[in-house]
């Protein structure tokens, strides 16, 4: 990939702050449960999943996307009997509590290729398709990408079903949800938009898979 223009760069600054107002307009503060009614907590696994099962497909994985050498790229899988990795949420810095919305996470899968530098979900900035799109790992699986650091939220749903994953740019008050891009590619990239929001839910990966695919309709 190209190194990110300064035009290219001031563009995506641009959509970032003129759309801070898109992101976590939800002042309603509450915990994030799971598809059970469960708190969701750190460190515990956790598939994420589209909210309406169907075409929307399925859970989020890993992938390798463009030029990159590595899997590095989170990919929504099509096919929606596919539940992906599992994710744990941390709070920074605190190893216990509850999570609510509007909380400052990370986000970690709890496996990684070899070749990735952290498991940490991150933002690089793809200047062939103009998109800031999550992955993982560190700068060196990105040579010549801008690479984004901050920290994800989960809030509710603008439907009022089900919640919407968004990241906040670190030294920055611009925030923007997460939401899928289809490149043609093996899976659905997921990228940071002002469009529509990927809606989820959340399947402790312990859980028997069979009751959580009845529970969705």
């Amino acid at each position: 990939m190209k190194p990110l223009s300064p035009l290219t760069l001031s563009f995506f600054l641009f959509v970032f702050i003129t759309n801070l107002s898109l992101a976590f307009s939800n002042e309603d503060v509450e915990q994030v449960l799971d598809i059970k009614g469960n708190p969701i907590f750190p460190g515990v696994q956790y598939f994420i999943l589209p909210a309406i099962r169907g075409p929307a497909g399925g859970g989020v994985r890993l992938g390798r996307t463009g030029d990159l050498t590595c899997p590095v790229t989170v990919l929504q899988d099509r096919q929606e009997v596919k539940y992906g990795l599992p994710v744990k949420f941390v709070i920074p810095e605190i190893s216990t509590g509850i999570i609510f919305t509007g909380t400052p996470i990370e986000i970690e899968y709890t496996k990684k290729p070899n070749c990735a530098e952290s498991s940490k979900w991150l933002v690089f900035v793809d200047n062939v398709i103009q998109k800031a799109c999550v992955g993982i790992g560190g700068p060196e699986n990105y040579p010549g990408v801008q690479t984004l650091s901050g920290l994800f939220k989960i809030e509710k749903h603008e439907s009022g079903f089900g919640y919407k994953l968004g990241f906040c740019i670190k030294g920055s008050p611009t925030c923007l949800d997460v939401g899928r891009f289809d490149n043609d590619e093996d899976g659905r990239r997921l990228n940071l938009t002002e469009h529509e929001s990927f809606q989820v839910v959340f399947i402790q990966a312990e859980a028997n898979d069979a009751e959580f695919i009845k529970s969705v309709v």
